[in-house]
């Protein structure tokens, strides 16, 4: 066999064959085809095309008869490839020339008119723009019920305290509550960029052909508005050679992956028996191939471990479209696998995480025991010295002489004596012992923002009324 030429070849397609005596060779033919990636769009590239279609009508390309055969027969494509019946062929290269074999197979006249003012430049990228926007609906709606679901723990969670952390050691005393909603504020910025996302990508850039524009008097906004696109493109040139709104997707999927994975990790130590702070659901973990008492917490390791391929599918779009010049390269045609991939990954990731935290079983006497180390109020020693008159870096340096003194003398802060307390600052009085009160401190933190209970009250209905503002605004994308 002759590895040179191929046995059904791109080339055999009479649309593109007119310029080349032979076809491409059989490894040629692999190495180009998209077909296994791109059938994702097929749909959206029938969508397309019937919005093409009516503006090809508008503009008397084709009779009102062929618009109508046409568009039935691509509806019966488009039905056929959904129902599995309508096998594609890998000999066609992509999504896009399989739907056009097989319409002028049924139509060899009036289909082979449907590619008129138009380029697989533009179809390719409103159909790519197209599957972004549906994405970014779906992920949105993912992200406000795992945001919901955040709200609900925290509401119910507001007296629960904890030792809060910096550098991984014990800080201030907190709320569960205001921990969780820290999470939400990760999540709720990851709305924002998903909604930017989608504006980036809402616009149509179809009638731009190949760079220059169409050679016919298409509507574009006729187009457009077929499509649910706000905006039409302003550069036919930007138009077919633009990924930002790829690259912006996949940023904001990063993002989402990225807040999911330090989640993840908190849950991972919160679960193991150093802090014991959590149980987990069975469903969500896995045993041990030799270790029997083992209970892993796989699901969330494999969230964590997934954020590195999002991440890297980001750097794939940025490093592909670094140094392409104007207009289209065929480099783009690996713009969808880094998205479809990071898409799928993170909308799959979001929904079984919102199943694994709406399960857990927070341990609030393991929690509050943390709270008995008494170097936790360090910093309420210091504000209690400031309400004194002491200048705060003049208490912030006696506290870290009462914490290296208590130390030394194997005691907490709250077992020293108020006569070993006055050695250090005289202006300490016996109403020092009362601020060993893991409720006090945290009331103390009352501004905007911070961990006193009427804060966090005040701020779960603040987000329980913007969830129901991004409920309205995805209802109007949809």
């Amino acid at each position: 066999m002759d590895k040179k030429k191929t046995t059904g070849g791109v080339r055999h397609n009479n649309f593109l064959r007119g310029r080349f005596k032979d076809d491409i060779s059989e490894m040629t033919a692999g190495f180009t085809s998209s077909l296994d990636i791109d059938k994702k769009l097929a749909d959206f590239d029938i969508d397309g095309s019937i919005a093409h279609l009516y503006a090809l009508r508008k503009a008397g390309i084709v009779g009102e008869n062929e618009k109508n055969d046409i568009e039935k027969a691509l509806l019966k494509i488009k039905a056929g490839i959904k129902s599995g019946t309508l096998e594609l062929d890998k000999k066609y290269e992509d999504i896009h020339m399989n739907i056009e074999n097989k319409l002028t197979g049924l139509l060899p006249e009036a289909g082979a008119k449907l590619h008129t003012g138009r380029s697989r430049n533009d179809q390719v990228s409103v159909d790519f723009r197209l599957y972004v926007k549906n994405d970014i609906k779906n992920i949105a709606e993912a992200l406000i019920g795992l945001r919901s679901e955040l709200i609900k723990i925290a509401s119910s969670n507001i007296r629960t305290l904890m030792p809060g952390y910096t550098h991984f050691q014990h800080a201030q005393p907190v709320s569960l509550a205001h921990h969780i909603l820290a999470y939400y504020e990760m999540f709720s910025r990851d709305f924002e960029k998903l909604a930017n996302a989608f504006k980036t990508a809402d616009v149509s850039t179809l009638g731009s052909g190949a760079l220059a524009g169409a050679d016919f008097d298409i509507d574009r906004r006729l187009e457009a508005r077929m499509l649910g696109f706000s905006n039409i493109s302003r550069n036919s040139i930007d138009a077919v050679s633009d990924r930002d709104f790829a690259i912006e997707f996949n940023f904001a999927l990063s993002m989402i992956a990225l807040h999911l994975s330090r989640f993840c990790e908190e849950l991972i130590i919160w679960n193991g028996s150093e802090f014991g702070f959590i149980k987990l659901k069975d469903e969500f973990t896995t045993g041990s191939s030799i270790m029997p008492q083992k209970k892993n917490p796989d699901v969330l390791e494999l969230i964590r471990g997934k954020t590195g391929g999002v991440i890297a599918n980001l750097l794939s779009l940025f490093i592909m479209m670094k140094a392409l010049p104007l207009a289209y390269n065929r480099d783009m045609q690996e713009d969808k696998k880094p998205v479809m991939e990071s898409a799928g990954t993170v909308y799959n990731s979001l929904l079984i995480f919102k199943e694994i935290i709406k399960t857990v079983k927070f341990n609030k006497e393991n929690m509050a025991a943390g709270l008995k180390d008494d170097s936790i109020y360090a910093t309420d020693i210091a504000t209690y010295l400031v309400k004194k008159g002491i200048p705060f870096r003049k208490s912030h340096e006696i506290v870290g002489r009462l914490v290296g003194y208590a130390e030394s003398a194997g005691k907490t802060l709250s077992e020293l004596s108020l006569k070993e307390y006055k050695k250090t600052a005289d202006a300490i009085e016996n109403d020092i012992f009362g601020i060993f009160n893991p409720v006090t401190s945290v009331n103390s933190k009352k501004t905007a923002g911070g961990t006193a209970f009427k804060e966090i009250g005040a701020a779960v209905k603040a987000y329980e009324k913007e969830i129901g503002k991004h409920k309205k605004l995805l209802e109007i994308l949809k």
